[in-house]
């Protein structure tokens, strides 16, 4: 048998006193694809990072342990050496484009800066081979993107991207760190069959690291299991997939989301009610041309009851986001909005000030919407201030704590910072600062979207619990359709800004009526 191309043996990581990789080894072989999996703070993305020395050294260490490459222990060979196996012979797709590409350079240069650098292209040939490489993972507009900026680009687009630029130098081995997380659907279908295909022509072998386990399952031949730093079970992933023997994988494995939500009240009162709402986006024009407009949420209608929870799907692109700013008012739109019978689409600034208590929202990126210079307590009594300033300090404590209590942390942490918390932690800390408002409905944007599966499962449950507690009405923006159903008394399908199926969750999952919808639920259920 051949050797590996890549072998780990007894791999320790340490960042001061703390132990983040504890004695990993695995084997790697050259065209096959092995699937790191674990929980958030599992090791998983410190693991591969270690592989090309991309760790922050010298805050962190490696006490013992190797990483062969093609024979050669790359932990052994200086920064000028490492160079040339960086982005040559190994590439890394990082976890979030809109963060790894440069929001000032165009598609063609950040391409172009890679065949520069590693590949000694001359000018005069970039541009041909950046529109190869662009057609290679799916681009069938590759000329009119070479100008784009990330900006310009959707997430499935930039991902795509991000792959081109990895492909660039035509390498041995891809590392791919959660490659589809924050995709929808059906785009998260195509790039998993895209890196199957390039993988299949280029002959390379692929680390796939991921939290989802239906993409293990799809995609990996081995897979290997962490749990705080160590590896608890690998395999074949047929084999651990059927026959889980360590009981944390035994847990991985029964984290999807499940069950329905509680039957719905018939009585419930109405809470919030759309009527045609559209929103529309004027388009650059040349100057003295017309005005044209895009319209990206069109003549949208629906109800939402007192303990009801909406479910919005769509790909990305489809309008849910923008829908949810028109609810907020955060975003004109033309149309009727009713909160309570209370027509809030006519109202001005300081009379909708007054009724914001009772709509909130949570969004997608509690790390992006907490503020790093604020405690925890601090974040969650902000509100407080703005809508109820006669509180005196102590009952505002009071609230806090109990607010915290509600999504089930500690009331001790709430000096701490949000650095200090964990994904799923920092999002119940944006689910807490939402509820001491007391609303009557919150609008939850992807709030699941970046979690690992286990602690998915656990916001879950808190949100069904705080549902029936304070019988909260929910809008629930999600691509997870696995969650979607298990939250959901109604689901409304978006593509192109207007609705294409509405109704009963579990009549839309059994028989869905539209094209769309049945292109929707095939990819979800398919991985």
């Amino acid at each position: 048998m051949s050797l590996p191309l890549l072998s780990i043996k007894d791999l320790w990581v340490r960042f001061g006193r703390f132990d983040a990789v504890k004695g990993v080894s695995f084997d790697l072989r050259g065209g096959e694809t092995m699937a790191l999996v674990g929980e958030s703070g599992s090791g998983k993305s410190v693991t591969a990072l270690s592989i090309l020395k991309l760790l922050p050294y010298p805050q962190a260490s490696h006490p013992q342990g190797e990483i062969h490459f093609k024979g050669e222990n790359l932990l052994e060979k200086a920064d000028e050496n490492l160079r040339k196996i960086r982005g040559n012979e190994i590439s890394f797709i990082f976890q979030e484009p809109m963060t790894s590409l440069n929001p000032l350079h165009t598609v063609e240069k950040q391409i172009g800066e890679v065949l520069t650098l590693h590949r000694n292209f001359k000018k005069s040939q970039i541009r041909e081979k950046v529109i190869e490489l662009l057609e290679l993972v799916g681009f069938t507009d590759a000329f009119d993107r070479l100008e784009s900026y990330p900006h310009q680009l959707s997430g499935g687009q930039r991902q795509r991207v991000m792959i081109a630029m990895a492909l660039a130098t035509e390498p041995s081995l891809l590392i791919a760190d959660e490659p589809t997380t924050a995709l929808d659907v059906t785009t998260q279908a195509q790039i998993l069959d895209l890196l199957k295909v390039l993988q299949k022509k280029l002959k390379m072998a692929l680390l796939l690291i991921t939290h989802d386990l239906s993409i293990v399952k799809k995609m990996a031949k081995n897979v290997v299991i962490m749990q705080k730093g160590e590896c608890v079970e690998a395999g074949l992933t047929e084999n651990v997939f059927e026959n889980p023997q360590h009981p944390y994988t035994q847990q991985l494995l029964n984290s999807e989301p499940r069950g329905i939500p509680e039957e719905l009240d018939p009585e419930a009162s109405l809470i919030l009610e759309a009527k045609n709402l559209s929103v529309k986006f004027a388009r650059k024009s040349a100057l003295f041309s017309p005005k044209t407009y895009f319209e990206a949420v069109k003549d949208v209608s629906f109800q939402v009851r007192q303990g009801e929870t909406l479910g919005i799907v769509g790909e990305s692109g489809s309008g849910k986001t923008t829908l949810a700013f028109a609810l907020l008012r955060l975003q004109e739109s033309s149309g009727e909005i009713l909160l309570q019978g209370n027509p809030i689409h006519r109202l001005k600034n300081k009379e909708l000030r007054e009724l914001r208590h009772k709509i909130q929202v949570v969004f997608q990126d509690p790390f992006g919407s907490l503020s790093p210079r604020m405690t925890i307590a601090e974040i969650i009594g902000e509100g407080l201030k703005i809508h109820h300033p006669q509180l005196t300090f102590e009952q505002r404590e009071e609230l806090i704590v109990e607010s915290l209590k509600d999504v089930s942390l500690d009331p001790e942490t709430r000096n701490r910072y949000p650095h200090e918390f964990s994904g799923g932690q920092r999002q119940r800390v944006a689910i807490a600062r939402a509820l001491i408002l007391k609303p009557q409905i919150l609008i939850l944007d992807e709030p699941t979207s970046a979690l690992d599966r286990a602690i998915q499962v656990e916001v879950l449950e808190i949100l069904r619990d705080l549902q029936e507690k304070h019988h909260l009405a929910y809008i629930f923006i999600s691509h997870d359709l696995k969650v979607i159903r298990a939250i959901s008394h109604h689901v409304l399908v978006m593509r192109h800004g207007s609705i294409v199926e509405f109704g009963p969750t579990q009549v839309v999952y059994e028989k869905p009526q539209h094209p769309y919808t049945k292109v929707l639920f095939k990819a979800a259920f398919d991985l």
